[in-house]
């Protein structure tokens, strides 16, 4: 549970940092013989400030409730 907790801390602090994820693909636009076309596209996948300060306090109360189980 510990790690678990520390793996949330970590995701809501890069989520602040971040902003978000950005992810790129290639995609074929034609293929004529030896000749082939792609074209990249680019997807940004946004994280708010409020989903990364829940993701936060999630592992902070994580991490607090697996401490006191001891």
């Amino acid at each position: 549970m510990k790690i678990f907790g520390v793996v949330l801390i970590v995701l809501g602090i890069l989520g602040f940092v971040f902003g978000g994820v950005k992810l790129t693909h290639t995609e074929k636009v034609a293929d004529i013989g030896p000749i082939e076309i792609n074209k990249e596209k680019t997807n940004s996948l946004p994280v708010t400030p409020i989903a990364s300060g829940a993701i936060l306090i999630a592992g902070i109360v994580l991490l607090v409730v697996g401490a006191g189980k001891k």
